[in-house]
C-alpha cells in the first residue's frame, strides 16, 4: 500500500512539531521538510482538526504538538487522509470477475492488518531515542553560521 502524498506529509510534520519544544510556523515547516507552503498550510489545518496539531494566531503564534497528541496512533492519521477507499476499486471499470473473486476479500484483509501495525504505534513513539534530535537539525542552518 502507499500513502498519499498529505498523509506522508502530515506525518512528517506530525513527527518534527512532537519532538520540538517551541512553535514553528507554517514557513517553517515547509522549509525545514522541503514541502511545498501551500500544502504545508492545509495540512497544518487537517492536523489542528484531528487533534495533532495546535495553532495559535498572531506575531508570536505558530504551530504546536497539541498536548495529548502523543496517544494519538499512526493509524489514526492514515485513516483520516486517506479514508476509507479499499486498495482496489472494483467497480471502475467494471470487474468481470467480482462476483467470485477472492483477491478483493484478500486485500481487504492485508490493509486492514497494515493499519493494525500502525494503530500500534504512537504518534510520540516516532520521536523517542535518536529520531528526536535527528528531526531537529532537519533544515536548521549550519553550525558556526
Amino acid at each position: 500500500m502507499r500513502l498519499n502524498r498529505s498523509t506522508d506529509m502530515a506525518l512528517r510534520i506530525a513527527m518534527l512539531t512532537a519532538a520540538s519544544p517551541v512553535r514553528a510556523t507554517v514557513d517553517e515547516l515547509a522549509t525545514r521538510l522541503a514541502l511545498p507552503r501551500s500544502h504545508v498550510a492545509k495540512v497544518v489545518q487537517r492536523l489542528q482538526r484531528l487533534g495533532v496539531l495546535v495553532t495559535i494566531r498572531g506575531r508570536s503564534g505558530g504551530v504546536a504538538f497539541a498536548e495529548h497528541a502523543g496517544e494519538l496512533t499512526v493509524g489514526q492519521v492514515v485513516r483520516a487522509f486517506e479514508g476509507d477507499d479499499e486498495v482496489v476499486n472494483c467497480h471502475e471499470p467494471a470487474c468481470p470477475l467480482v462476483a467470485g473473486c477472492r483477491l478483493r476479500g484478500e486485500l481487504r484483509r492485508a490493509q486492514a492488518a497494515f493499519l493494525a501495525v500502525l494503530d500500534g504505534v504512537r504518534l510520540g513513539d516516532l520521536v523517542d531515542g535518536p529520531a528526536g534530535p535527528l528531526l531537529l537539525s532537519l533544515g536548521a542552518p549550519p553550525v558556526g553560521r
